[in-house]
């Protein structure tokens, strides 16, 4: 995509179910990170306090690009955040399936919508094509373990007890399979799973965060 108009005019079809707006951003973004620092989990970062950071004109670029995406997104009807995200929440009693966003999933809603997301500092979300991914639920020593958990049948209940908990969204790799990075800066429209979708949903995962290696990520 050549403007964030193209990516929000394209429609997803014949398969392909992520665009992106490749370009380049001005800006230190590391001295926004070292200006919100200490913190710990997922921070959402009010525009008053981008605003009022203590910055060099490096840094102020970057908290002005930012926040410049921020407001295109709202003028076109979306609800972005920008977080912080020193490390993601994972749970520690995941079991058969983790369901935390480190894993690859799937997004859905039950009306047409999109995913948009931009990484503007660390280690950034990617991708796995659908042809490269098996659902977890479908691999059968993990549907064995799931049933038991279930202690039922194979049947419209179990499908339920798997949809209710989100174990229907996520999937492994096949082998040899190679994701792709959203990389940085770069503004990404992702499809959702949503009743009538023309395309199959993007596969995607945050990444696992490591200590002292905070990213910035804009998300809608």
């Amino acid at each position: 995509m050549r403007s964030f108009e193209e990516l929000r005019a394209t429609r997803f079809a014949d398969g392909v179910n992520a665009l992106c707006w490749e370009r380049t951003l001005p800006g230190d973004y590391a001295e926004v990170i070292a200006k919100l620092w200490p913190g710990e989990g997922i921070v959402p970062l009010e525009d008053e306090r981008i605003r009022a950071l203590d910055l060099t004109p490096a840094g102020r670029l970057a908290a002005e690009a930012m926040l410049a995406d921020q407001q295109l997104l709202r003028d076109h009807d979306l609800a972005p955040s920008l977080n912080c995200v020193y490390d993601c929440v994972r749970d520690s009693d995941a079991g058969t399936v983790p369901t935390d966003v480190t894993s690859f999933h799937v997004d859905s809603a039950p009306v047409e919508v999109d995913t948009w997301l931009c990484t503007y500092y660390g280690t950034s979300s990617e991708g796995l094509r659908n042809e490269d991914a098996v659902l977890k639920v479908e691999i059968p020593e993990i549907r064995a373990a799931l049933l038991k958990e279930y202690g039922a049948a194979d049947d419209a209940g179990f499908a339920e007890f798997l949809h209710e908990h989100s174990f229907d969204s996520h999937y492994a790799p096949k082998p040899d399979a190679t994701p792709y990075p959203f990389g940085t800066f770069a503004l990404w429209r992702i499809a959702t799973l949503w009743p009538g979708s023309p395309v199959p949903p993007c596969i995607h995962r945050a990444p696992e965060n490591h200590p002292g290696s905070p990213r910035l990520l804009l998300i809608s």
